[in-house]
């Protein structure tokens, strides 16, 4: 009862003091101190949070319909009792390896270095002056649009089609998939205590924020789960190559093109991949931890990114015929609770199928693609299968799981890759992301792959100072050849002919410069701090003369608005190229003939706000110059 009645009253304590925050780690170290996976803190904490965040999904369905919303004082007071009781019911005392490895820090510094590089550019600016970085892709403006919605409806948008549809561009609120959004609302709702979003500049700020961390956790725990699945034998210089080389491919991939480009929901999803993927090839855990993981990872991946979800699907499986014989005492008991959290993990894809949602035109639908080297891939694969295949590496049930995982991703690329080329003759936008999470699972395979390596004999010294020193200098050699190899880390060793190195010439450095900052800055800029304060919803955007711009910020003033419903039908503004300084008499009639076709699309009036006065003058002239206002039109120059 008193572990109970604790549960309770620290979050209501917590809550009353506005330090709902502290609630995060609470339950992270709570879970941690009573699963037993892992024999390193690091291992053990990571392995907490794929629990803890698999849970809120889960509690996401529940906290969609009771009357509390996203509130935290609920939810941990459930995610609290329920670990409280399992400690109880199982008999453990709560316990936590406070051992660490050396190359914790590569894994730690991997995360630091990556979260200098991309949250440089935003660094000590107002949160206006960050707009120019945040929208820079109308894929992030849908992402702030479902992050706005969870917080407004206190929940899943699929659950509460009706009201999401205020907000969100049908048929988002029943298709797409929003497990990152209801994390990063509940983390939000932790953070400032409230389940008020409050300015939605701030709080778009906040999610960007949230989506920068994601992006270092992502390249941190990629490097992780590589040194997990090499597992405790893989020591010393080996284990520095396999984590350096990891962490150099991942800082020097074109992987960090997926924040200018939007694709939040994506990069957190292979954040929850690779992490499920590592702990259930090499399940050093209980049988009942096994179970909770493989349905955290279902979860947290399906309603995440659900095309990834066969990945998950693939090594779950591999896990079962490998450890067979470990699971068959509770085989049955195992099978079904895994089945049974299968079924939860599919609730949003099965509400997605059974909507008006053309599954095959998607999967075979056109996008912005991340520029992923084939070679890298197909060389990263092969190693793993040779790993494999080694004599020395038959009996390690890990690199068996692996291996089967990495073949079976491996076949099922292939098969998609056949579908499309089928369909459409040529491989699209959702191959290409398909690969990238295939990239993933290679890089975690050179955990296997390490075993290749041989350790340093030390009886081959005669000095015992030379042996204690022998295994820290190659295991820092090693790191600096493999950062060098494959990050393109040159270490002050000038360029031939004073040309950019490799590594200044990434995805991650680019960005880290600023070079990826939208073109929408000032705009952006413009409205949020002078116009949003003149207008109402619906507003139309016409700042400039060009008809993407004009779309695309129409579609974020109406995402401050809370109203980016309304946008599809706007979407004749792509064609209304007007706004800016007047340019030949036939655009402006053109743009005039699209520009009536949407405002005539408005459920109401809307609001202009254009750039130019001469443009406002006129259009306000040919549009209401009957006596009938079909419009009001405002001059809002981008410049004072």
């Amino acid at each position: 009862m008193a572990v109970l009645a604790a549960s309770w009253a620290t979050p209501v304590a917590l809550n009353a003091v506005r330090l709902d925050l502290v609630l995060l780690p609470i339950l992270v170290l709570s879970i941690a101190s009573t699963v037993r996976i892992g024999g390193v803190l690091l291992d053990r904490l990571v392995a907490s949070g794929l629990l803890l965040c698999g849970a809120l999904l889960i509690l996401g369905l529940l906290a969609s319909v009771w009357p509390w919303g996203l509130s935290p004082v609920p939810v941990s007071g459930v995610l609290l009792s329920a670990v409280g009781g399992a400690a109880w019911w199982s008999g453990r005392k709560p316990s936590l390896p406070w051992r660490v490895r050396g190359t914790d820090a590569v894994v730690l510094g991997t995360a630091a270095v990556v979260w200098h590089y991309v949250h440089h550019p935003i660094a000590g600016k107002s949160p206006v002056e960050r707009l120019g970085a945040l929208v820079t892709a109308e894929d992030r403006l849908t992402h702030l649009s479902i992050f706005d919605t969870i917080h407004r409806v206190g929940g899943y948008a699929f659950l509460h089609q009706d009201a999401a549809r205020v907000s969100l561009q049908p048929p988002t609120e029943a298709v797409y998939p929003e497990g990152s959004h209801l994390v990063l609302a509940w983390l939000d709702v932790f953070r400032t205590s409230s389940t008020e979003l409050g300015s939605m500049i701030a709080a778009d700020n906040r999610y960007f924020t949230y989506v920068l961390a994601a992006y270092a956790l992502l390249c941190a725990a990629v490097v992780w789960a590589a040194r997990w699945v090499g597992g405790p034998r893989l020591r010393g210089w080996r284990a520095a190559v396999v984590c350096s080389t990891v962490a150099a491919v991942m800082i020097a991939t074109p992987a960090a093109i997926m924040i200018p480009a939007g694709f939040d929901s994506e990069l957190i999803g292979l954040l929850f991949l690779v992490v499920a993927v590592a702990l259930l090839v090499r399940s050093a855990m209980g049988r009942t931890e096994f179970v909770l993981v493989g349905v955290a990872g279902m979860v947290t991946v399906a309603y995440t990114y659900n095309i990834y979800a066969v990945y998950i699907g693939a090594a779950l499986l591999a896990a079962l015929v490998v450890d067979r014989r470990r699971f068959r005492p509770r085989r049955t008991a195992i099978w079904l609770s895994l089945v049974v959290g299968g079924a939860v993990a599919l609730v949003p894809s099965v509400i997605m199928v059974l909507s008006d949602f053309d599954v095959k035109k998607q999967a075979v639908t056109g996008g912005a693609m991340i520029p992923m080297d084939r070679s890298t891939l197909v060389g990263l694969g092969l190693l793993g299968l040779v790993a494999g295949l080694m004599p020395r590496n038959r009996r390690i049930g890990a690199v068996q799981s692996l291996l089967l995982t990495v073949v079976s991703a491996w076949g099922l690329l292939l098969a998609f890759a056949a579908f499309q080329i089928y369909e459409t003759g040529k491989l699209s936008y959702y191959f290409e992301k398909m690969a990238v999470g295939g990239l993933m699972l290679a890089l975690v395979a050179l955990g296997g792959a390490g075993y290749v390596l041989r350790p340093i004999a030390r009886n081959g010294f005669a000095s015992r100072s030379v042996q204690r020193w022998t295994e820290p200098v190659a295991a820092v050699a090693a790191a600096a050849a493999a950062l060098s190899l494959f990050g393109g880390i040159q270490w002050g060793v000038p360029s031939v002919g004073g040309k950019p190195s490799a590594w200044h010439e990434s995805e991650l450095a680019r960005w880290g410069r600023g070079e990826h900052t939208g073109k929408l800055g000032p705009a952006a800029e413009a409205f949020a701090t002078r116009d949003i304060q003149r207008v109402s919803t619906p507003v139309l955007t016409l700042y400039t003369n060009d008809g993407y711009s004009n779309w695309r910020m129409t579609f974020f003033a109406q995402t401050l608005l809370h109203r980016a419903g309304v946008v599809p039908q706007f979407d004749e503004m792509l064609k209304v190229q007007i706004g800016g300084r007047p340019e030949d008499e036939q655009k402006y009639r053109d743009s005039l003939a699209h520009l009536r076709i949407a405002i005539g699309r408005s459920p109401v009036p809307p609001t202009l706000l254009v750039g130019d006065k001469q443009v406002a003058d006129r259009l306000d002239r040919d549009l209401n110059g009957t006596g009938t206002r079909t419009a009001s039109v405002l001059y809002a120059p981008l410049e004072p």
